[in-house]
């Protein structure tokens, strides 16, 4: 049983060593995404707080019409801190994303619309998630992204087997036989970091492979026999009052905050507020709630509140926190990004691992060779 699970756990590391390697790496890396953009686009990330609150969303959206008169308005990140406004647009006519930064307490636009990988960290994340083969016109449209499920898959299955395989390890976790030879020491510490790193490499890979998923059954299955629609004008009515809907979410759902506004993309759609409220769930994400309202009339619709949904609900909803590592800060986004790399140590020390071994298999051969050509020599 033990051999079979370790030749598993060899081939399948071996089948998705670069994929893995380029998960981890981007991964660690956009666990900090926030931060980096804020270095590398100060002028727009970021903006002063003002000691007024926000201007109602209504001046808001008039400023961009205004501004980009070709595009849509499809969705709108909302903050009340020192991050600006990310505004989403849809090009007319063309289904294509854009967006672009809005100082939300003085109207100021802070950089021109581009497309939503244009930015490092945004092209980061899709390389993390796709590959970048989604765009690839000669394959199938969401092949960067069923690939990304299965080396989720893979990863899940390193773990899982790996534990199995090393369950007897954590009885000597933090014993590393130093003075042994290289390969001795290097097989301890692979031993040792995937063993401590396997919790959150497993939580990693289900949360990962989870939205990979998600992803890929929202646009081919649910979509499979219709096209996509494409925007050229607004859905909703232009007498909307969004501040009014704003403000009344508050009432709907209390300790409501809307973190993002959803326009009607589709005939059959309305507005959605999707937010946070006050809960005792450290993992609630800030999009586990929504409010609906009607795109014709403004009127309330329906609510969704993750405090009185099944527990189900309310673990798919923790996956966003539990894949980035916010929930607790600065602590646990370090702790993320750390254990994150560990599938790069782990790839090189186990590739090492099994070419030794490879070629050790390959000398005895060649000395039993040896040995039945000439018997005399023994």
């Amino acid at each position: 049983m033990r051999k079979t699970l370790f030749k598993v756990h060899s081939w399948f590391a071996l089948c998705a060593l670069i994929p893995l390697i380029v998960i981890s790496i981007t991964g660690s890396i956009l666990v900090f995404k926030s931060e980096i953009d804020g270095l590398l686009m100060p002028d727009s990330h970021f903006v002063v707080p003002s000691s007024s609150e926000r201007k109602p969303i209504d001046s808001l959206i008039t400023i961009t019409e205004n501004a980009f008169p070709r595009f849509v308005i499809g969705s709108w990140e909302i903050f009340s801190d020192d991050t600006a406004d990310r505004v989403y647009l849809v090009e007319r006519g063309t289904g294509i994303w854009h967006k672009f930064h809005l100082n939300q307490y003085t109207g100021d636009i802070l950089s021109q619309p581009v497309g939503t990988s244009h930015y490092f960290t945004d092209w980061f994340l899709e390389l993390h998630y796709t590959f970048l083969l989604n765009d690839i016109k000669a394959l199938p449209g969401q092949t960067g992204t069923v690939l990304g499920f299965f080396f989720a898959l893979f990863l899940l299955v390193l773990g899982i087997t790996g534990l199995i395989i090393y369950r007897k390890f954590w009885q000597r976790l933090f014993s590393v036989r130093w003075r042994a030879t290289l390969q001795i020491v290097l097989s301890d510490i692979h031993k040792m970091t995937g063993v401590l790193g396997s919790p959150i490499i497993l939580i990693l890979a289900i949360t990962g492979g989870y939205f990979n998923w998600a992803v890929w059954y929202h646009e081919v299955i649910e979509h499979a026999e219709e096209e996509h629609f494409v925007l050229t004008k607004n859905l909703h009515s232009d007498a909307i009052n969004f501040q009014a809907i704003l403000d009344d979410s508050k009432k709907q759902m209390p300790t409501f905050n809307t973190t993002f506004l959803v326009m009607p993309l589709e005939p059959d759609e309305n507005i959605t507020l999707f937010g946070e409220v006050d809960s005792n769930n450290p993992l609630a994400s800030e999009y586990a709630n929504t409010v609906t309202y009607n795109k014709l009339t403004g009127k309330h619709m329906a609510n969704w509140d993750i405090r009185e949904v099944a527990v189900g609900w309310k673990v798919i909803d923790s996956f966003r926190k539990l894949h980035f590592g916010y929930f607790a800060g600065l602590i646990s986004k370090i702790l993320w990004c750390v254990i994150g790399l560990s599938p790069v140590w782990l790839a090189g020390t186990g590739f090492y691992l099994w070419f030794s071994r490879r070629k050790r298999k390959k000398q005895s051969q060649k000395n039993r060779q040896q040995k039945q050509q000439h018997p005399l020599n023994t």
